[in-house]
């Protein structure tokens, strides 16, 4: 499958974590309420992880934090960082492989007005811009690891439009593997 391609959902987290990354840029992503209402928006930036990465939670084989990732694609690992932020990643490749790709940013496009109660005031442009904001606003907590993706309360639709243009980069926030261009971002995106 090229990069950009329109697949469903599955056949994209079935993927390695790079390629899945990459087209992952422009699938929507949202959270379901429970009235059935939809939050979220379109995907704009992603990064990849893999267990022969030494940025990767799971470089150094499987523990109970990190076992989600090993446990099958189109689950959601979610993880609290720094002592005070949850980051959700959609688990995606072969079974026991030990991959998934972080949900970096969004452009909301459903529930505006529930990410803002949850982000407390922050400006449209803060509500989904980093990981540990999309969370926030999203209301992903630890509560939701090993969730399955398209079988409950979370949602990946595929894009509309036409194929966004992507930028790969390095990832940042790591200290290991920073010369990896397998951080993805959305230059343009319907």
């Amino acid at each position: 499958m090229s990069p950009g391609s329109y697949d469903t959902p599955m056949e994209v987290w079935n993927q390695d974590a790079v390629t899945a990354a990459r087209q992952l840029i422009g699938y929507r992503f949202y959270v379901k309420l429970g009235d059935g209402s939809l939050v979220g928006g379109v995907i704009t930036e992603t990064e990849a992880y893999t267990a022969d990465d030494a940025a990767s939670h799971t470089f150094h084989g499987e523990t109970a934090r990190n076992s989600v990732m090993f446990s099958g694609a189109g689950k959601l690992y979610v993880y609290f960082t720094y002592g005070m932020h949850w980051c959700a990643n959609i688990v995606t490749g072969p079974d026991r492989s030990g991959q998934a790709v972080l949900l970096r940013a969004l452009r909301p496009d459903s529930g505006i007005t529930y990410m803002r109660a949850n982000r407390k005031g922050r400006p449209d442009a803060e509500l989904v811009d980093g990981p540990a904001k999309l969370c926030q606003a999203l209301r992903i907590t630890g509560d939701d690891n090993g969730a399955e993706i398209n079988e409950g309360r979370f949602v990946l639709r595929t894009p509309l439009g036409r194929p966004p243009t992507v930028k790969a980069t390095t990832r940042i926030g790591i200290r290991h593997d920073q010369q990896r261009l397998w951080r993805f971002i959305a230059i343009s995106c319907d």
